[in-house]
This record gives structure tokens, C-alpha cells and sequence, in this order.
């Protein structure tokens, strides 16, 4: 697919399709009335019929205007005229994705500019317009002899009226491209089955990276490497599979100025979750490939930055290994020595990704980092108090709270704050050990975060919990690539704080 900027003259140029919205109760749109009037009222005429009245999700597909040079025209409604707010314009966009999915052509015309959305700028219109054209058009198809793909248009145009604009609108077209075809080879990476997808197939991808792009470095940290270091508790997730432990480290350094405290983005990699000993229920574990969904995040996120090639210091921490059931696996009431010195008492096998976190947390530590950002499906806790529009979010840094809020509003990938009090760590005082690796049944997404919380030193933190977010349950479970938008527009918003 193809985005490009054009002032397109409809009165002169041909093209396969136009595509134009009418506003409640039939209100032309500028191009809308532009076509109406070379065709001397057609567009009025067809509307008096009654066919469409201009509501959002409307649409109508008119061939041959008289006096029109293209022959093709999609009508979009579009509700009442400045007054489309976030939601309705989401609208507006899956219906114009959908009416074109329909169709065979190679060029498309669309009028942007003429959509007034409250408090959004032609910037916004633009990268969410693409956004949400390659997440509607996604089809996972890898593993089937017959490759579905979606729509034959190769190009669509964005019409701008003011020459000025086109800066604007080209910057807008680059990052989301970029931040869409990440989401989707996150979502690619989800999707895959674990018999392909396991932590030495990640630490492959990685490596890709490396060869892909400038400024990047990657190294692996193998089981050998894990004991030497104290890795006990990230160990014994993986002690009862086949598969070996694997993290995989992705350094990306263009910073100009030389910054030495990077920002750490951290993926929770479970390429498969049995649950151990305490193991799940058969009815959905099928879907637990999907708990490496924040290793696949920050992936993403890392090819976000690298493609735009971002004044940034991040690294990337893929945190992947199998929690499976084996003559080597860790039981109810172990009591493992972590990383930090701190040891902890199993009392739930399932509760695993704290586990390989709480190592990850301070293993990071090396890199002395500014600020440090989790990404995982830790609790179904989170899912059940926030549902699947919202993630979690916890952190000790007011600066993050306020950061990460303020790129979910603007992405649409929202999240909530939930708080890490001190009376809520006592749920995991533990008789025999430091630490219990889990609370009671109440706020357990809380309890998960504040057993991170502890693991935590001398740096900026935030925990992101897309138990809920980074599947989509109305399309049989598949991944949604959350919250790559979210952290993607934090970092982009940082880079602007670093030019001025």
C-alpha cells in the first residue's frame, strides 16, 4: 500500500475512485458540492431518493457522474458537520476501509482535509487514517497454503488543499507507516504457533534487526550465562521445558547528544504458559501462546524507533522462555533465590511472569537507565477491573504517569493508572521467605505490580499490564500489537522535548 500528498483537481484529473463525505441531513462536504455542481445537482438528486441521509457508518457508491472525468465515487457519512469527535472519526475511517476493501482499483482519491475533528489537528487525521487502515486490512494467513490478502488498491491519495500542508502531511504519512507495519510484525510474531515461536526463534528476529538496521546491537543472555549471573527466579519458568531460556537484548544508540542513560523497554516473552504445576484450564490455554504478546511489543517498538531513525538511546529487553510442565519444574512452595538477592516463595507456578520480570528488573540495572517501561500479560486481574480497551498502568514516577496519559490520549491506546500501596504489599508477606510471588484473590493485578515494585532501584519505572489489551477476543483471539502506539507516540513526544 501506498500513501501519498496531492492537491487533486477532480475537474480536470482522472482517477479510479473518489472518495467524499456528506454530512447530516445530507450537508455537502466541499468536494461533495464541487461534484455537485459540474454534474449539474446529481449528488442532490441521488441523495433525494432517500438513500443515505450523511449518518456515520452510512455509505453509497456512485458510478458515472455526468460531466466527471473519474467514474467511481464513495460516499462517506459523516454525521454532523464539526462536531466529529474521536470515536466518530474512527468510524468514518472503518467505513472508508471497508467500502474500499470491496473494490479493485489502483488509485483512490480521499478528502482528508474536509473532516473537522474536535480538538485534532491534519497531523492526527492523517496518522490515525493510516493507522487504522492497516489494522483493518491485517490478515495472519503464514501458515495456510492459501494466502489471504485484502484489497487491491495499491495507492490512495490524501488530498490537501493549502501547499503549506504537505509538510505536515508527510511527516504525518512517515511515522505511521512506520508505527503501522511495526503493529504488524508484532502481530505477525503473536500470532505464530509456539512450536515456531520460541526464545531462540525471537533471539533470530533480533539478530535480523541487527543486520536490518544501523545503530542497532543485539546479544542473547543463554541459561549458562542466566546462573552465572543469579537469574534463578527467570530460570525456574523455563526449568520445566525443552525449550531453553533465552533473553535477547536489543541496543539502539543514535543519540546526538550522547545520552548515557538510556530508556529500557522490557517484553514479557512467555512463548507458551502451561501455568506449571498449577496448571490452566484446557478451554483456553491454546490461546497462551499469546503471553510473549510484550516481548513482540517491544520488537515492534524497537523497529518504530530504528525505521525513523530516533535521536534516542533505548534498549530492548525480549524476556522469553516456556512455562511447561517437566521433571525439572518448579513446584508450589519453592523458595528461589532472585537476582537481587531477595527470594521468594512459589505459591502459585502461574504466577510466572513476575518471576522472569523481577530478574529482568534488576539485571537492567547495569545499564544505569533513566527510565525503565514493562510491557506484559501479567494478570488476569487486570483484565476483569479494566476489560480489554484499557491497560494498566503503575509506576513510581509522577513524570511517566503524566507522559504515558498523555500519549494514550492522543493514540487512542488508552490506559489507566492503578495505585502500588503499601498496605496492598503486605499481601505478599511471606512466612518462609522474603516474599510471597502472589497476593490474595483481591487486586491481584495490584499485588503483581507492587512484587515488581519491589525489584525496583534507582531509576524511573512504569509497569504496563495489557493482559486485556494485547488480544482482540471479537476476532477469536488475535493480537492487536497494544500498546506499540501508546509507547511509539511517548518516545516521539520525548524526541520533541530533546530538540528544544
Amino acid at each position: 500500500m501506498i500513501f501519498n500528498i496531492k492537491k487533486f483537481d477532480i475537474e480536470k484529473e482522472h482517477i479510479d475512485c473518489i472518495v467524499t463525505g456528506i454530512f447530516s441531513l445530507k450537508n455537502l462536504s466541499n468536494s461533495a458540492t464541487m461534484i455537485d455542481n459540474l454534474s449539474n445537482g446529481y449528488i442532490k438528486k441521488i441523495l433525494s431518493y432517500g438513500e443515505m441521509q450523511g449518518k456515520i457508518k452510512q455509505s453509497l457508491i456512485l458510478y458515472n457522474i455526468p460531466n466527471i472525468i473519474s467514474k467511481k465515487f464513495l460516499l462517506i457519512g459523516c454525521g454532523k458537520k464539526n462536531k466529529i469527535n474521536d470515536d466518530q472519526y474512527q468510524e468514518i475511517i472503518c467505513t472508508i476501509v471497508k467500502n474500499l476493501n470491496k473494490m479493485s482499483m489502483k488509485k483512490v482519491v480521499v478528502y482528508l482535509n474536509e473532516l473537522n475533528v474536535e480538538k485534532r489537528d491534519l497531523y492526527w487525521k492523517i496518522r490515525q487514517f493510516i493507522e487504522i487502515f492497516y489494522e483493518k486490512t491485517y490478515i495472519f494467513s503464514l501458515n495456510k497454503n492459501k494466502q489471504k490478502t485484502f484489497n487491491n488498491t495499491y495507492e490512495i491519495i490524501i488530498h490537501l488543499e493549502q501547499e503549506s500542508d504537505f509538510s505536515i502531511g508527510k511527516i504525518a504519512i512517515k511515522h505511521a507507516l512506520a508505527i503501522a507495519s511495526s503493529i504488524n510484525i508484532a502481530k505477525n510474531i503473536s500470532n505464530l504457533p509456539s512450536n515456531i515461536c520460541n526464545a531462540e526463534y525471537i533471539s533470530h528476529k533480533a539478530k535480523e534487526m541487527e543486520n536490518i538496521y544501523n545503530n542497532i546491537h543485539t546479544y542473547n543472555i543463554y541459561e549458562k550465562d542466566m546462573k552465572l549471573l543469579g537469574m534463578n527466579a527467570y530460570l525456574a519458568v523455563g526449568s520445566g521445558s525443552e525449550n531453553q531460556s533465552i533473553m535477547s537484548i536489543i541496543q539502539y544508540n543514535n543519540s546526538k547528544k550522547s545520552i548515557k542513560n538510556p530508556i529500557i523497554l522490557i517484553g514479557k516473552g512467555l512463548t507458551f504458559d502451561s501455568g506449571g504445576l498449577s496448571i490452566k484450564p484446557a478451554e483456553s490455554m491454546s490461546h497462551m501462546k499469546y503471553d510473549m504478546c510484550g516481548a513482540a511489543a517491544v520488537y515492534g517498538i524497537i523497529n518504530m524507533i530504528a525505521t525513523l531513525e530516533l535521536p534516542l538511546y533505548v534498549i530492548g529487553v525480549l524476556a522469553c522462555c516456556e512455562n511447561m510442565i517437566g521433571k525439572g519444574s518448579m513446584r508450589p512452595g519453592d523458595i528461589i533465590t532472585t537476582m537481587s538477592g531477595k527470594t521468594v516463595e512459589v505459591l502459585n507456578t502461574d504466577a510466572e511472569g513476575r518471576l522472569v520480570l523481577c530478574d529482568v528488573l534488576t539485571y537492567v540495572q547495569k545499564f544505569n537507565p533513566e527510565i525503565v517501561i514493562d510491557i506484559a500479560t501479567l494478570t488476569g486481574a487486570c483484565s476483569v477491573a479494566l476489560g480489554t480497551e484499557i491497560s494498566g498502568l503503575f509506576s513510581n514516577s509522577t513524570y511517566l504517569i503524566n507522559e504515558l496519559y498523555k500519549a494514550s490520549k492522543y493514540t487512542l491506546d488508552y490506559v489507566w493508572h492503578l495505585p502500588i500501596f503499601k498496605k496492598y504489599k503486605k499481601q505478599l508477606n511471606s512466612k518462609f521467605a522474603d516474599i510471597n510471588n502472589i497476593g490474595g484473590r483481591m487486586g491481584g493485578a495490584i499485588t503483581a505490580a507492587c512484587f515488581l515494585e519491589s525489584f525496583v532501584k534507582k531509576y524511573q519505572w512504569a509497569h504496563l499490564d495489557v493482559a486485556g489489551t494485547a488480544t482482540n477476543e471479537e476476532k477469536k483471539v488475535e493480537a492487536t500489537g497494544r500498546p506499540i502506539p501508546l509507547i511509539s507516540q511517548f518516545l516521539l513526544n520525548r524526541v520533541k522535548s530533546l530538540l528544544k
